[in-house]
C-alpha cells in the first residue's frame, strides 16, 4: 500500500508494478487507426466500380457513361470527372484507386475511350493526391479464379463464390480488382 508519505516525496515511483501490470498495459493501447478507403474501377462507357470503406465494408455498382444524341464528345468525360468527385465527397480517407489495365481493345473506338478515361483519372488523382495504379488483365483472372486467361463467365462465378452478387461481368471485374489490392496490398504481397 502507499501511504501518504510516500506520495508526497515521489517515492511511490521506484515501487515494483504488480504481475499484472503488463495486462494492464495492453488493453490500454490505443486502437488500430482506422483504415483508409479503396476504390477500384473498370473503366469504360459502363464503368463498374467496388470500394472498401474505411470501416470495411464493400460497396459495388456500375455508373453509364454514355452521351445523349446530343451531348459534345468531352461530356463522357466530365461526367466521369464529376462521378469521382460524388465518389470522393461521398467517402472518408480515399487512399488508392486501382484500375484494369487493358493493353488490347475490341477496336478504334474502344482504345480512345479508355485513354480518355485514363487520361481523366490519373489527371483526377494527380490533382487530389491519391495513389493510382493499373492492374494487368491477366492478373486480375488470375488472382480470382486461378487462370490468367479466363472468360468472363468464370471470374463472375469466382466473385460470386466471394460472397458478391455482381450484376454484370464489369461489376465483377471492379470487384475482383478491389480483392486483389486488398489481399496484396496493392501489388506488394
Amino acid at each position: 500500500m502507499i501511504t501518504a508519505a510516500t506520495r508526497a516525496s515521489g517515492a511511490a515511483n521506484d515501487l515494483a508494478l504488480p504481475e499484472t501490470a503488463p495486462v494492464l498495459l495492453r488493453k490500454l493501447q490505443p486502437p488500430e487507426p482506422p483504415r483508409s478507403s479503396i476504390l477500384a474501377l473498370d473503366l469504360g462507357t459502363t464503368t463498374a466500380w467496388a470500394m472498401r470503406l474505411a470501416e470495411g465494408h464493400v460497396e459495388s455498382g456500375t455508373v453509364s457513361l454514355r452521351p445523349s444524341r446530343y451531348d459534345g464528345g468531352g461530356i463522357r468525360y466530365l461526367r466521369f470527372r464529376g462521378w469521382l468527385d460524388g465518389m470522393a465527397a461521398d467517402t472518408t480517407a480515399l487512399a488508392a484507386i486501382y484500375f484494369e489495365e487493358v493493353r488490347r481493345h475490341a477496336g478504334t473506338d474502344a482504345a480512345h475511350l479508355y485513354g480518355g478515361f485514363l487520361a481523366t483519372l490519373s489527371s483526377w488523382c494527380e490533382q487530389r493526391g491519391i495513389a493510382y495504379q493499373d492492374v494487368p488483365v491477366g492478373t486480375i483472372k488470375r488472382f480470382i479464379t486461378g487462370k490468367g486467361n479466363a472468360d468472363k463467365a468464370a471470374v463472375i462465378a469466382a466473385v460470386k463464390a466471394k460472397g458478391f452478387a455482381p450484376a454484370d461481368d464489369n461489376e465483377a471485374d471492379a470487384l475482383a480488382i478491389l480483392l486483389w489490392s486488398i489481399a496484396t496490398h496493392g501489388g506488394v504481397r
